[in-house]
């Protein structure tokens, strides 16, 4: 077993070339997914309000939107960035640009079925609420309808995060200094330790996962605690309030 191979290039597994060069590895993948992640959200939350408009000029082109890019594979969308965008905009898009506009605009697809969902699962009495207290429909969303559904939304918001975590591997196809770009070229250099690195690059990525997953679980279980026990306060309230003597 040569195992040393991995200690000697944690550094560059870790951070690429970072300081003497461009960051790279894990470091580069945790950036490329927290962009991702950053973007999809104002793109899935504009597209998915869409898609929830009366307007069929409005709700159309979400649909159309949202149907298509789920319905097509990440890898394949990388490659449209990659070698469409230059063509389109007539100049060149660096591979690590590309990728991010690549992953922001396919998780924003999933994103938006997401914040659909979470706004669905308000009670209709929460709209119809703050409308008959003067709110026009936009200020009900912005003041009374998204802040309780974003915090729905938080777990599936970061089980997204960790899907895209791994996604970022997609990258080492068009040459992007990720984790698993850098690992492959370790072993290419070495050529005698394959199993040792891809051992070690599976458990960082499981690491890191696995840390995203409890993290969310965590969330679920502390959000529907304090979701259920206000339903709790008001039930009671209600009770109290129908056993009062009537003045």
């Amino acid at each position: 077993m040569h195992w040393d191979v991995v200690w000697n290039n944690m550094e560059y597994f870790l951070l690429g070339q970072y300081p003497d060069g461009p960051v790279g590895g894990l470091a580069l993948s945790i950036l490329l997914a927290i962009g991702g992640i950053f973007f999809a959200f104002w793109i899935g939350l504009v597209f998915g309000l869409m898609r929830l408009s009366k307007r069929w000029y409005v709700r159309i082109p979400s649909i159309i939107y949202i149907e298509i890019i789920r319905g097509t594979p990440l890898l394949l969308l990388i490659f449209w960035f990659y070698f469409l965008a230059p063509i389109l905009l007539k100049r060149p898009m660096p591979e690590a640009r590309s990728t991010l506009a690549a992953f922001s605009v396919f998780t924003g697809a999933y994103v938006a079925e997401i914040v659909r969902a979470g706004i669905q699962s308000i009670p209709r009495g929460q709209m119809e609420a703050a409308r008959s207290s003067g709110l026009t429909y936009f200020q009900g969303m912005a003041s009374v309808v998204l802040p309780q559904a974003l915090r729905n939304m938080i777990p599936s918001f970061v089980n997204q995060f960790v899907s895209l975590t791994k996604d970022t591997s997609l990258a080492f196809i068009i040459g992007v200094l990720e984790l698993t770009r850098a690992a492959t070229q370790v072993n290419n250099r070495t050529m005698n330790a394959p199993a040792e690195i891809f051992i070690t690059i599976a458990v960082i990525y499981f690491i890191i996962c696995f840390g995203l997953t409890q993290t969310s679980r965590y969330l679920e279980k502390k959000l529907s605690y304090k979701t259920s026990g206000k339903i709790r306060r008001e039930q009671i309230e209600l009770l109290e309030d129908s056993f009062e003597t009537p003045k």
